[in-house]
Order: structure tokens, then sequence, then C-alpha cells
């Protein structure tokens, strides 16, 4: 990667300045949700396929159907998605669960209602029957939790080597009532940023199982649909300004895309971030840091500072808000970049990933 720094997407992403990439070829960090993610969208997709629906870069993309006599059609949501994790079963899910869940929270994140999915499988030749039967059950299932109804796919087969057991690509459209609009580039000095609970536990779920790490209890993916905590959340917060599922790249890259896009400040709370024992245990040993580690059944909200603990104590009182708080402060000083209030004392610059991570968790 060049040292050298090109401004890029000034349009979209608010004259964000990045690392100008000199790869000429796809390598594993343009997947991480970071640095390169954002280096391919801008210089391939978004010049591709410029049109403003596109170019806000939210989870889903909302928009309005107009219909022929007049009359004020409702705004739909659309978002789709790909899945690729290994192992394709783990500990509090699979692969088919992460499908369904994954593409319901990008749906609900944008304040939509989601109805239904489409999905596309992409299968190696030799995968087993019965493994891709108990995927096809816990899918059935995810939709049923959720009350989406899947409604029409594919399916192509790949040569044996050619693939990874299975591929999923999913995509979700549901209805966004006409009195909500979140978008991450609404963010404001002063508002507070909240997230549902402990963060990591999917990546670090994924990876004990490749690296035979063994702990005290359980640790399980927290792979779960989370639209209905975000209509018990909008119920008792109107005014919540964004949302977000921090997946691919962990709340690091939630938070910085949010900062660039409002073109805000971020000031992180490290000692006010909920991360359970055994994730902070296994990212030390291995490496790695909880704000860059994916999550599949968490959210973070940025929300006005007068309705900050009200907006907790609602999500409290839901089973998959039970550890929400408050972790940051949305500020002036230093727009487009994250820091963190470190444990340790001083401050941290949380950057964007520039590389890859965790290979294929999501």
């Amino acid at each position: 990667m060049s040292d050298s720094i090109a401004t890029i997407g000034a349009s979209a992403l608010g004259a964000c300045p990045l690392p100008a990439s000199r790869y000429d070829r796809v390598v594993l960090g343009h997947g991480s949700g970071g640095m390169l993610s954002v280096d391919l969208i801008l210089r391939l997709f978004l010049p591709a396929f410029q049109n403003d629906v596109l170019a806000a870069l939210e989870d889903q993309a909302t928009v309005r159907i107009e219909c022929d006599d007049g009359r004020r059609a409702p705004r739909i949501a659309i978002t789709t998605d790909a899945f690729v994790v290994r192992p394709i079963f783990f500990p509090g899910g699979d692969i088919g669960k992460l499908a369904v869940c994954g593409t319901v929270n990008d749906l609900a994140v944008g304040g939509a209602r989601p109805l239904y999915l489409a999905a596309a499988f992409i299968l190696e030749e030799g995968l087993a029957l019965a493994d891709l039967e108990r995927i096809a059950r816990s899918m059935r299932s995810a939709c049923d939790q959720a009350g989406v109804t899947l409604v029409t796919g594919d399916t192509k087969v790949v040569d044996h080597g050619k693939g990874d057991q299975v591929f999923i690509t999913t995509t979700g459209v549901g209805i966004v009532p006409d009195d909500r609009t979140l978008s991450i580039a609404s963010a404001r000095p002063g508002d507070r940023v909240v997230v549902s609970g402990t963060i990591g536990d999917h990546g670090i779920a994924i990876m004990s199982v490749r690296e035979g790490i063994e702990f005290e209890t359980v640790l399980e993916s927290d792979c779960a649909s989370l639209n209905d905590l975000v209509e018990a959340m909008l119920a008792a917060c109107p005014g919540i300004r964004a949302m977000r599922d921090p997946t691919r790249g962990g709340l690091s890259s939630a938070l910085n895309e949010l900062a660039v896009a409002s073109r805000v400040g971020v000031r992180l709370d490290e000692a006010a971030i909920p991360v359970r024992r055994e994730v902070r245990a296994a990212c030390e040993m291995l490496g790695l840091d909880p704000l860059y580690v994916a999550n599949e059944g968490k959210l973070m909200a940025i929300v006005p500072p007068a309705d900050a603990d009200r907006l907790v104590a609602a999500m409290r009182t839901h089973p998959l808000g039970q550890s929400a708080a408050v972790v940051g402060t949305i500020t002036a000083e230093h727009p487009g970049m994250v820091v963190l209030d470190s444990l340790v004392g001083g401050d941290r610059l949380v950057p964007l990933l520039s590389g890859e991570q965790l290979p294929r968790i999501c």
C-alpha cells in the first residue's frame, strides 16, 4: 500500500483521506470491512453504479415506488449480503442462521420492518445433503423467529475444491414507516453512542473453534435477529438518529463510517465498553482488538444526550439488550476520527482496519 494519501470519494464519504491502494488484484483485506473495503467501493463500485441512493452507503437502500394513480406508496428498504463463514457450523449458530439474521439486521437498523427474504446458495460438490438440510432447517427457524418469509431463491453447484462447502447470498425487503429517518449522516456533537451488549462474541466464537481454544464456559456467537429490539428502542426513543450492526470490522468500522458520513468525531470510553472476560482473554492471546472483531447480534445507536439513559433502560428490559451501555460521545473535535479514552490512560486513535483480521467469519 502506498504511503501517499489520496482523497477518495469526497461526495460519498465527506472527503475522507485514505491510503491509496496499489493492488491490481483482489486480496483478503478487500473483504475486511476496513480501509481496503472502502477503497474498493469508492474506486470501483460507486463510479460504475453512481446514484444518490447508493452513494448514501447505508446498510440498506430506502426507496419509494410511485403509484401510477398518484397515491403515495410506502417506502421500501432493500438490502443484500453474502455469507462465507468457516466453519459453517459454530457454537451458537451456523451459516444459515447467520444469513437470515444478518439480512434482517441490516434492514432493522435502518428503521425498516423486515418482511421478505430471497436466498441464493452456491454449493460445493461433495457437500453432505444432511448438512444442507440442517442449514435449511436453521434458516427456517431463524425466519420464523424474526417474522420474515423466504419467498424465492436460486441454487448453483461448483466443482469440488472450487468453493468452501456452501456460500449463501440473501436479499431482504422491508417497509420503512414514514415517521422514521435514520442515517449514519445524522449524528450531532453531544449525541451519545449506545451499544446493545458485549462486543466481539461472534468473531471470537469462530476463532475459538478454528484454533481449538477452550474456555471455562462455552463461548457462543451472538447471532440473533434484532428487529424486535429495534422496535422496542424506537418506541422508547423515537429520536434515535442512527443505528448500525457492527459486523465486519467490528465497532471500529461502524463508528469510523459514521464519523466520516456525519463529519463529526467520536470519543469512546474503553472502561464503559462491555466485553466478556473470555473474549478479552482470547483477544489478548490472539493479538486482536475487540473493537475490530465482528458481531452478529449487536447494534450501536446514536441518540440525543437527553434520551440516552431512557433508551438504555428500555433496552435492558429486552433479552437482546440486557448489557446495553453508553460507551461514547459524538464530538465536534477531530471530525472523521474515532478516539478511545484507554484503560491505561491517554487517548488512542481507532482507525479503520487496514488489512484482514479474521477471514471468513460472516
